[in-house]
């Protein structure tokens, strides 16, 4: 039996997931966000998963909301037995969840029910986490709380940041999902619930999370700026204009919270317990560098 599969995701997340699909299944159709204006020309440009499924040769469509006529009425046509949905950004409502005979399985990038929502990649890191993973699920109409069919888990090295983990589940997520689907399929694996126990949520990120507070411990500076690595960035105020870290790591000794310092030869600022050495900077309407070519530059550092 040939199982039509219909894929709804957006970002480079969602990639791989959709790439594995294609070579297993007979993936009928694709639903990703509408093109977005991007960059300093506010150009369009398209979601990466549009761009994987036409080279694919797979049918696409972009409603702002799944839920439009026409959307629905593109769903039904395709008649999909299987609907799988990775990092989509758009809640499902009831009659999509009940439109395929298997269901709608979602690949989420967290040990649920610990972080559901839409960042938990970078919340895993800024809250210090040890571990993450990924978790194939049964979606129902809550936010992330459907039943789980697997999981699997990883480490969260010290020097990881957000995109290195991004990249990491990613594969991990379309791997679990391929091995996961034909049990499921068969009836051989059962949804099972969620524990109450545990959970936790992680909201979408803004600009502003990326703003550093050096009243803060450096050890929670450090984990803000590999969280908030690559986007939205971790920065400060200086000179009025943001100044972003892309990477630092904590020294020794103290210094008042906000205080720029010299420390290894490289920029570094005092926090609320600790040191922050910037190791990789990025100045107002400059290229990213690291500190100690910022400082050959930067004779005001320490005004």
């Amino acid at each position: 039996m040939t199982i039509r599969v219909v894929f709804m995701g957006s970002p480079d997340f969602a990639l791989s997931s959709l790439r594995l699909l294609a070579q297993h299944y007979q993936v009928v159709g694709v639903v990703t966000q509408p093109d977005r204006a991007s960059g300093r020309g506010r150009e369009l440009k398209a979601p990466p998963v549009k761009t994987l499924a036409q080279e694919l040769n797979i049918p696409v469509i972009q409603p702002e909301k799944v839920r439009q006529p026409e959307a629905m009425q593109q769903l039904q046509d395709w008649n999909p037995d299987l609907i799988v949905v990775a990092a989509f950004g758009q809640i499902l409502k009831k009659d999509v969840l009940e439109l395929p005979k298997y269901g709608c399985i979602n690949v989420h990038a967290s040990l649920l029910p610990r972080w559901r929502g839409a960042a938990p990649i970078n919340a895993s890191v800024l809250a210090g986490d040890e571990e993450t993973g990924v978790t194939i699920m049964k979606m129902d109409v809550g936010l992330d709380t459907g039943p789980m069919l697997a999981m699997k888990r990883i480490r969260i090295k010290p020097d990881d940041t957000a995109g290195s983990l991004f990249e990491a589940l990613a594969t991990l997520g379309a791997d679990l999902l391929i091995e996961t689907l034909p049990a499921y399929m068969d009836g051989k694996l059962s949804p099972q619930p969620q524990p109450e126990e545990g959970a936790t949520y992680a909201p979408m990120l803004k600009k502003e999370d990326g703003l550093l507070d050096f009243n803060q411990p450096a050890v929670d500076l450090d984990r803000r700026i590999r969280a908030m690595n690559p986007w939205p960035g971790a920065w400060f105020e200086w000179e009025g204009a943001p100044f972003k870290i892309h990477k630092a790591h904590m020294g020794q000794g103290k210094a008042e919270a906000g205080k720029r310092l010299v420390e290894q030869n490289q920029p570094a600022v005092g926090t609320g317990s600790g040191i922050l050495i910037l190791d990789e900077v990025q100045p107002p309407g400059k290229k990213p560098m690291n500190g100690k070519s910022f400082l050959a530059g930067a004779r005001n550092w320490l005004d």
